[in-house]
């Protein structure tokens, strides 16, 4: 068999395609059913009326018969006149019409049911004619497994506040998956079909508005023919023409761009396979387009793949395995390497957040700037067959539809003198081949359907199927399944906005229905993605409160939901007036105040959550805040808090998989992306300094390798982990972070004496230890002293100065002998060169990062001020934060010689233009806190951090939905513990 008839005849198409003839009633007949037959019956849903283009079925004729003749099963079917089977051929099979399938057990459809149409009520059970009734089981594509805002009330209605046997099972085809998790139940293959054609469709009118007719005006649209042979039969007579009459000249070479290796970008492939196809290799491009002798009577095919446009931010090579588990250190050259030569770019891959764009708005100009030197119509139409809104093509503004399948598009951003580009973005494709893709569908669906029957009856059936069927229901007896908890709290914003606009129109006011009330304290770098998602529930009410109007007022004016107020944290009146006022307050003050805001809390009985540590203030609150019924929440941001939540996950899932935990490892930092990480110390802020210094001065204790080792905060800066190996791609290096050895409590580890390694741990590149530890040594770290400044090219002479206690000249000569007096020559040459980059050297030019103060200060406060300066982060420049763990785990009933298991749960996320990704890591895990606890979903109460499963679930499952989900992995051999250790070793023989 040729490659070809491979693509024309997908393995997965079990049917032939062709219509069976049956002989028609001369009338239908609408019965009602009584139990007489206490069969299992299974009901046929019509689609959604609304939906017009939607004549798709679930079941065929053919199996309806097979169900009703060899499964003795009643089949109940909704009369509708636009599906692609006609209703006569379903009775002829031994169907029944019923108006509402009430009597089905299991009730099958393809969209999701209209909510008037929706039957929840039990049924009576198989076998019997009276007594105990059963749920029963919807199958549909639901659309509500991401949270769809739209789809809540659908979801809603399978859900109860308590346990609730007689509600519905709902089950999701999305979610159904083989065992080598890819989809089992879909329409893929004839999106791609359908979505080529009607990107040929949209090529030639684009052509036509540029005077020129091509062949592709005679492509036919999907739904114009009965089924995919009549459509390959008229794009084959295409393709002849092109053979013989060749494509206009004023096009140049007909170049087809195809991105993908799935189910849709097979369905393209087949049916381009009716053309007079010629593959070509990417980098033949430039030449094939440029050369004037290329035949014009053949179609050009470029299937790109990842390795093709995908390339390392570093210049290193495409390597799948290294994509997937550090997407974000690639960058895509769809832009130069392919889009400029291509006449129809299909784009068949789909889009995660984590991942880089194939195109953003930026390069969409570049390609076209190119495509106009490469020659006419180049890069003019587009077909995303994906269809991910301002996903892959972040230039995709919205989905179209079969009645209105293409449109013209430029996003603000694209130059004037650049052309608009034409998008087929049709999100319903497979639609348009209704009768090919229903036998296609009732194929892959009736293994399930077969399995549900056997379990209605009380048989075994397939326990392939029966696992994969329970893996993909959403809602069972009135309570969400496994990992569709995390819908909880999108139901229930549904159900929020629901009650408030019920009062609102009622005018009701008590309160009862008045909108829950968050208070925010301060208004800084992390708060705004935290009111951002506080404000996607217009249940709740933000106010933050700040003492710069110019801050708290940006972050509140574009919410209808948010306030703005003016708090002095001095003012304990106001702030205490304000609490009393709030059901839960978020402080995102400096740790000192922090004790403050708790009195307050308790006092006025109010729920507060943090980012920072728990500091001994802080914990000294525990017994009167448990006894005022107040939850105090620490150690919710990133470092601790998303830390935590993950750490917690993962190590749950061991015990629950029977393993033990052996040693733990953790870093995370925050770090300016790799191509912004050109200055000294390899590190910029966006928020204060003077957290990163002081956490400099911090001694720290772990596990390492079997032994419990401490640093003290003067050697912390020198005893540091030169190599950090969680990246095949970052080099980064390594402080302990702080006491570790908690952890092994906190986590549930096991006792300290069993395991190898406990180690949390900061992240920085190469170099940041060795030279923060320079302008330690030279006394820019210094809080116990304090100097006068005159100029700020004097601060690191007079720190020197203070910390030697001799005067040293004013000059660049002198101030190196000195510094050359308490480290090495090439430490010294190094230390300067970074002090003239900030503008603190002798003869150097300043930095003048603000007016200087006409009191003496302590250096840390003025080395604060110099680089919050000088290492900012400039517009358009991203930071990242990196987060990994490592747990070291065996076999709980192994010896201590078994082979152990790697387990590592990993972050990477990158900062964007609307917020940093700092700002997002610490701003979103207090807002997921913040609202769990709001909606009464935490029960804990006194000082605490994210260490219960329903927050830090809750919290993880947000993550997820941000985007900024943990990527876990498994391997074996040995940890990273050696790598630490002979580096720690390798430091300290060097001091």
């Amino acid at each position: 068999m040729t490659i070809a008839s491979l693509r024309r005849s997908p393995q997965y198409l079990p049917r032939s395609l062709a219509k069976r003839a049956y002989s028609l009633p001369s009338r239908r007949t609408l019965v009602t059913l009584s139990p007489e037959h206490a069969k299992v019956t299974v009901g046929i849903r019509r689609e959604d009326p609304s939906r017009i283009w939607e004549r798709r079925c679930p079941v065929t004729p053919d199996e309806v018969a097979q169900l009703v003749q060899h499964l003795d099963v009643n089949v109940l079917i909704q009369d509708c006149d636009r599906r692609v089977f006609p209703v006569d051929q379903f009775i002829k099979a031994g169907a029944k019409l019923h108006p509402t399938l009430e009597p089905a057990h299991i009730v099958v459809g393809i969209k999701e049911t209209p909510l008037n149409e929706l039957v929840t009520s039990p049924v009576s059970a198989p076998g019997l004619r009276s007594g105990p009734s059963i749920p029963r089981t919807h199958l549909m594509f639901s659309h509500t497994t991401k949270g769809q805002p739209y789809n809540m009330e659908l979801l809603s209605r399978f859900l109860a506040p308590q346990e609730n046997p007689s509600l519905p099972r709902l089950i999701d085809y999305e979610l159904l998956v083989g065992e080598d998790g890819k989809r089992t139940v879909g329409f893929g293959w004839f999106a791609g079909v359908a979505g080529a054609l009607e990107s040929l469709s949209a090529l030639a009118h684009a052509h036509l508005e540029l005077g020129v007719a091509s062949p592709f005006l005679h492509t036919p649209r999907p739904h114009t023919h009965p089924s995919i042979p009549s459509l390959r039969s008229a794009l084959r007579s295409i393709g002849q023409d092109i053979v013989d009459n060749g494509t206009p000249k004023a096009l140049g070479p007909f170049v087809i761009g195809l991105t993908g290796s799935g189910k849709v970008t097979q369905g393209c492939l087949s049916i381009l396979d009716e053309l007079p196809i010629v593959n070509v290799a990417v980098k033949d491009l430039p030449g094939l387009v440029s050369n004037p002798d290329t035949d014009l009577h053949k179609i050009y095919l470029v299937h790109a793949l990842p390795k093709d446009y995908l390339t390392r931010s570093d210049g290193g090579q495409y390597s799948r395995d290294d994509y997937y588990k550090n997407p974000v250190m690639y960058h895509s050259d769809f832009d130069t390497k392919v889009a400029p030569y291509l006449t129809l770019f299909l784009n068949g891959v789909g889009w995660l957040p984590s991942f880089p764009r194939l195109m953003t708005n930026e390069q969409l100009a570049t390609a076209l700037t190119r495509a106009a030197e490469v020659g006419r119509a180049r890069f003019g139409t587009i077909g995303d067959i994906s269809c991910d809104v301002k996903g892959g093509l972040e230039f995709l503004p919205h989905a179209s539809t079969l009645s209105d399948p293409f449109f013209k598009h430029r996003p603000s951003s694209l130059p004037s003198h650049l052309p608009s580009v034409t998008i087929m973005s049709v999100d319903i494709l497979p639609s348009s081949l209704p009768l090919d893709a229903s036998q296609h569908f009732c194929g892959v669906l009736m293994p399930y359907l077969r399995a549900l029957i056997d379990e209605c009856r009380g048989r075994p059936g397939s326990r392939e199927h029966l696992e994969a069927l329970n893996v993909a229901t959403v809602a069972r007896n009135g309570e969400l399944q496994g990992k569709h908890r995390g819908l909880a709290a999108p139901v229930e914003k549904w159900q929020a906005s629901q009650a408030a606009e019920i009062a609102s129109k009622a005018g009701v006011a008590g309160t009862s229905l008045r909108k829950k009330r968050v208070l925010m304290l301060g208004s800084g770098m992390v708060a705004g993605p935290a009111v951002q998602e506080i404000c996607k529930r217009s249940d709740v009410e933000i106010i933050v409160a700040g003492n710069v109007r110019s801050e708290t007022e940006a972050l509140t004016h574009k919410y209808s939901n948010a306030k703005a107020t003016y708090l002095d944290v001095h003012d304990v009146a106001e702030m205490a007036r304000l609490i009393q006022n709030a059901d839960v307050v978020i402080s995102l003050l400096p740790v000192p105040f922090h004790p403050a805001v708790a009195e307050l809390c308790i006092q006025h009985r109010k729920h507060l959550v943090t980012a920072s540590y728990i500091s001994p203030a802080m914990r000294a609150l525990h017994e009167r805040a448990q006894s005022a019924d107040v939850l105090l929440l620490n150690e919710i941001g990133l470092d601790p808090g998303i830390d935590h939540c993950s750490a917690l996950s993962l190590l749950a899932q061991l015990k629950r998989d029977n393993k033990r935990v052996i040693s733990f490892t953790s870093f995370c930092g925050g770090l300016p992306a790799p191509d912004c990480a050109d200055v000294p110390l390899g590190y910029k802020f966006s928020w204060s300094p003077r957290g990163v210094l002081s956490a400099a001065l911090n001694g720290a204790r772990f596990k390492l390798k079997g032994k419990e080792m401490e640093i003290s905060g003067k050697n912390l800066l020198q005893e540091y982990f030169p190599d950090i190996p969680i990246s095949h791609v970052l080099k980064l290096e390594g402080l302990a972070n702080r006491d570790s050895l908690p952890y092994a409590e906190t986590y549930g580890l096991g006792k300290l004496e069993n395991l190898q390694t406990v180690l949390r741990g900061t992240l920085r590149y190469p170099g940041f230890s060795d030279l923060m530890h320079a302008f330690k040594v030279i006394g820019l770290l210094d809080t116990e002293t304090s100097i006068q400044l005159r100029d700020w090219r004097d601060l690191a002479r007079m720190s020197l100065e203070k910390k030697i206690g001799e005067q040293i000249g004013n000059d660049r000569r002198s101030f190196l002998s000195a510094l050359s007096t308490v480290m090495t020559v090439e430490r010294a040459e190094s230390a300067l060169s970074a002090l003239d980059w900030l503008g603190l050297a002798p003869e150097g030019v300043p930095c003048n990062p603000s007016a200087i103060s006409l009191k003496p200060q302590a250096p840390i406060e003025l080395f604060t001020s110099v680089l919050a300066h000088k290492l900012r982060y400039n517009p358009g420049e991203r930071d990242m934060v990196v987060l990994s763990h490592e747990v070291v785990a065996q076999p709980s009933l192994s010896s201590i010689d078994s082979a152990t298991e790697i387990h590592t749960s990993s972050l990477v996320a990158y900062g964007n233009s609307e917020a940093s990704a700092m700002a997002r890591c610490v701003g979103l895990p207090v807002a997921f806190a913040a609202l769990e606890v709001l909606y009464g979903g935490v029960q804990m109460r006194g000082v605490q951090g994210p260490t219960d499963r329903s927050l830090y679930g809750a919290v993880l499952d947000g993550l997820q939905g941000a985007g900024l989900e943990m990527k876990e992995s498994v391997s074996k051999g040995p940890g990273m513990e050696r790598v630490l250790a002979d580096g720690l070793r390798a430091r300290r023989v060097a001091l």
